[in-house]
């Protein structure tokens, strides 16, 4: 939204291009959260329908554990992709806090703040998950991985809030 009010800000005509890039790539990030969105649905019912198998037999307790812990992998994977996802979200966002019309500067801020909401919802989906699946060095991994992107979240939305405040007050 900040990119197109850029774009068409008086007297930025030559920026139009500029910010028609901005513009699409924000387009992409929202097509592919949404996709991610359906894609967590689908890794939940994944799970369902894995507990749904049958567990009579030794064989089918085994294929039904294994099924249980393939979904379980797949639903900590899908909210780690949204989390990656999420925080790309915040160049864009940083981009029209630094480069965009002052006049859209907060509604940029609003996005900083909704990609740290995001990227922390993915956070917790991931470890509810995680907690229970086996396979451990896995979730010590992607759970590392996630942490440090929660953490320049947080970094990021501290720091351009300030600034967009600052910017406010002046």
């Amino acid at each position: 939204m900040v990119a197109n009010l850029s774009s068409h800000k008086s007297g930025w005509d030559e920026r139009w291009e500029e910010f028609s890039i901005w513009a699409e790539k924000g387009q992409a990030l929202k097509d592919e959260l949404n996709y991610l969105v359906d894609e967590d649905t689908h890794s939940f019912n994944l799970i369902m329908d894995a507990f749904s198998l049958p567990k009579k037999t030794d064989e089918e307790k085994a294929a039904r554990k294994q099924a249980i812990q393939d979904a379980t992998k797949y639903a900590i994977e899908i909210p780690y992709r949204t989390l990656c996802k999420s925080f790309e979200v915040f160049e864009l966002c940083i981009a029209m806090v630094k480069v965009g019309n002052p006049n859209s500067v907060t509604d940029a801020a609003v996005g900083i703040l909704c990609a740290r909401t995001a990227c922390y919802g993915a956070f917790m989906n991931m470890k509810i998950n995680a907690s229970s699946l086996d396979d451990k060095a896995f979730v010590n991994d992607i759970l590392s991985k996630g942490q440090a992107l929660i953490e320049k979240a947080d970094k990021l939305e501290k720091e351009y809030t300030e600034i967009v405040l600052k910017q406010m007050s002046e």
